[in-house]
């Protein structure tokens, strides 16, 4: 009779994605090893493989929950609530995500095109919430050669906040989001 899935499965697997994410943006995904992630973890290397036939299926599951959180929370944010509410939404979602982040920007070029697509696909309805929200903002980008690029500059402001902000230290999240949607729209509005 075949074993049945345990009780606490979902909480395992999100501690082992969780822990797995630390280690491989710490010492690198190329660089990282099953075997080091099992010991970051405190499980044991048979363990992960049961979660994960390989490390790039593991890679995969971190970038998936982590890009559908993001795409999640993005989308409850209310069309008319504004570009503010959204950018708060996105770096409240980046809070504790840091490695699940630097992953997604460094190493999900190493994944097989297969396991890639969809995650472009998540990356691509993120940056299209996003549009939509500027575009609200400032209906004369809609159609116009400007909309991608002040998009991705957004996204730019936002996702590198992880490598210089330090907690209790400056601006919080919530002050930055502030910041940095006035600088967007004061922007925008004045092109």
């Amino acid at each position: 009779m075949p074993r049945g899935i345990a009780r606490d499965h979902d909480q395992k697997r999100e501690a082992i994605r969780k822990g797995s994410a630390e280690y491989f943006a710490r010492h690198g995904f190329d660089r990282a090893s099953m075997t080091g992630a099992a010991r970051h973890c405190g499980v044991s290397k048979a363990l992960i493989y049961h979660y994960y036939p390989s490390k790039e299926a593991l890679l995969y599951d971190i970038l998936e929950a982590h890009l559908t959180d993001l795409v999640e929370t993005a989308g409850e944010v209310e069309a008319a609530a504004g570009l503010q509410p959204l950018v708060c939404a996105i770096l409240a979602a980046y809070e504790d995500a840091d490695a699940e982040h630097k992953l997604q920007i460094d190493a999900l070029a190493v994944l097989p095109a297969e396991m890639q697509a969809p995650l472009i696909a998540l990356q691509r309805a993120l940056v299209e919430i996003m549009s939509q929200a500027l575009v609200r903002e400032a209906p004369g980008l809609a159609g116009t050669e400007k909309l991608r690029p002040v998009t991705m500059s957004v996204f730019g402001i936002l996702n590198w906040f992880y490598m210089w902000h330090r907690p209790g230290k400056g601006l919080s999240r919530e002050a930055y989001a502030t910041l940095a949607s006035e600088m967007v729209l004061n922007g925008i509005r004045g092109m």
